[in-house]
């Protein structure tokens, strides 16, 4: 075995989005583009002799050979030790618990997360810190820099070695400990959770049905609920990660996960129902013929955080991504600790958790987390979610509506526009920009613009600032549109509209979401003109 010194050039494009490097399988498996990131990755870092490595991904198509390259490049660099989930498994939120608990200096996570998989699907790469966080922007574009100025990357020729079996073995001095991927982060969950009233839950005829999308969180789902907690068999469904997600979509909303939606419409329904995404870091939670919200779940989790021993002290402070509801902030300030309002993306959070300034976070987009870990986390959620029906003995829609009573309803919704032409998509964007400006005071329809402006963060532990991070057009009664471009997708754009209007009268709690939205979707069509600039009728995807 040698080390080698392989002549490249830069390669175009290769600029981290929202979390990481998301392309399609045919551009990574391209000669060299793969090696050049993560090349650009490792230089950027610097000093990584003698570090731990936490290596693993969501299961997709390409990702065990993906993993025996960056095994090379990381022994060719001087690495001591790597961590590798087994099978190259490893949930994002398990990669997070892994780095913390063993003290490693980051880790790279092989995931699209909720994005297609198989041949033709995506495939991506993304470096977590030492916080077990995502990088932040200043060290994402220090690689993407690199990536421009590239000209050679190091690599072992040494042979791939066996991913399946747990133990240790070397690659050039590197020792690669093949790890079960699921173990420390269920010890963690123990830690947060009861799980003698889970299990008591379950012992008393509760019935749930976790849809895994055949991505990772099943073997997490299944060792977790089914063997630790005793759910009953089959409680778990499409519990097998498969290179392709089973050809389905692994983005947990209720129309790609459209099986257990049925499920829990119908009249035998389980009690509970839940499903995460491709890499097991987003959550989808059901009631009986009854969806929660994101926005929505955040808000219920944070109310209700200290049945959970993991919070029993409470909690210092709420964060959500600006696109995301403000039900969490009326719950933080009935509890009289601050809130905070970020860009979207999990890496803006990481700064708060650090300095304890928030202890629950959460985005619009299926993903809820908490300072157990620095990545939102699918599982977590429906434990606590578990625990929370443990301690109400009430059913999911009775909890959703008793907060409801209390705080209110954030009607909520939103639109996607996938795969619209690029160029159309941010000269709508420019065109709704320009009009900000005039905005407020004018009525539009049955409201007042209160503030028109393109978000810009102020991160408050270290005063990085963050511009052009969506468009918000706020009323006088706190009524929202939000549009954004999507930094997940791999081609074309995707804008998405996001829709939020506030009602405090319980007797109008019932509406329809969409019709209780009706005024602010018309309103937001005529401001952006978006049948006309997509050439779209209606959204791709409502939730």
């Amino acid at each position: 075995m040698a080390i080698q010194l392989i002549n490249t050039a830069p390669i175009a494009g290769q600029q981290p989005g929202t979390s990481g490097l998301r392309k399609k399988v045919g551009v990574f498996s391209e000669p060299q583009y793969l090696e050049n990131f993560v090349q650009s990755v490792f230089d950027t870092l610097g000093d990584y002799h003698g570090q731990t490595l936490v290596l693993g991904g969501d299961g997709r198509y390409y990702n065990r050979t993906a993993i025996q390259t960056v095994l090379r490049m990381a022994a060719a660099h001087g690495y001591a030790r790597v961590l590798l989930g087994q099978g190259g498994i490893l949930s994002t939120p398990a990669v997070s618990c892994v780095i913390r608990k063993r003290g490693a200096s980051g880790g790279l996570i092989l995931s699209a997360s909720h994005n297609p998989g198989g041949p033709d699907g995506d495939f991506g790469i993304k470096y977590n810190i030492a916080n077990g966080g995502p990088a932040p922007e200043k060290l994402t574009d220090a690689i993407f820099a690199r990536t421009k100025e590239l000209k050679e990357y190091r690599i072992s020729d040494s042979p791939d070695i066996d991913l399946d079996t747990l133990g240790e073995v070397r690659v050039e001095q590197m020792v690669v400990e093949v790890i079960d991927p699921v173990a420390d982060y269920a010890g963690l969950m123990q830690q947060l959770f009861d799980f003698d009233a889970i299990r008591s839950l379950f012992a008393g005829g509760l019935r749930i049905c976790f849809d895994g999308m055949h991505a990772v969180s099943g073997p997490y789902a299944t060792a977790i609920l089914e063997d630790l907690l005793g759910a009953p068999k089959g409680s778990v469904i499409n519990g097998l990660p498969l290179e392709d997600f089973g050809g389905g979509h692994p983005d947990p909303n209720p129309v790609n996960a459209a099986e257990l939606i049925a499920r829990m419409a119908q009249d035998d329904a389980p009690d509970f129902g839940a499903a995460s995404d491709g890499d097991g870091d987003r959550n989808m939670i059901v009631g009986r013929r009854f969806d929660v919200t994101p926005s929505d779940s955040l808000a219920i989790l944070a109310a209700n955080a200290t049945v959970a021993p993991g919070y029993r002290a409470g909690l210092t402070g709420i964060a959500r991504s600006m696109p995301t509801s403000g039900a969490a902030d009326r719950v933080a300030a009935a509890l009289g600790i601050p809130s905070f309002e970020t860009p979207t993306g999990w890496k803006f959070f990481g700064n708060l958790l650090d300095a304890d300034m928030a202890t629950l976070c959460g985005e619009e987009s299926y993903g809820t987390g908490s300072n157990h870990v620095r990545e939102k986390d699918g599982l977590w959620a429906v434990l606590f979610w578990l625990n929370l029906l443990a301690a109400k003995k009430q059913s999911v829609e009775q909890i959703v509506r008793a907060h409801w009573a209390t705080y209110g309803r954030n009607y909520y919704s939103r639109h996607d526009y996938e795969d619209i032409d690029s160029a159309a998509a941010a000269q709508l964007m420019d065109a709704v920009r320009g009009q900000l400006a005039a905005l407020p005071g004018q009525q539009l329809g049955q409201y007042t613009v209160a503030l028109a402006d393109d978000f810009s963060y102020t991160d408050p532990v270290d005063g990085s600032v963050s511009h052009k991070q969506g468009i918000r057009i706020i009323m006088t009664d706190n009524s929202r549109i939000v549009l954004r471009l999507s930094g997940t997708g791999t081609q074309g754009a995707t804008l998405r509209l996001y829709l939020e209007r506030y009602e405090a009268d319980p007797a109008q709690h019932d509406i329809p979401t969409q019709q209780a939205l009706a005024g602010l979707i018309a309103i937001a069509e005529q401001l952006a003109q978006i049948r006309e600039r997509t050439g779209r009728d209606a959204p791709t995807v409502t939730t």
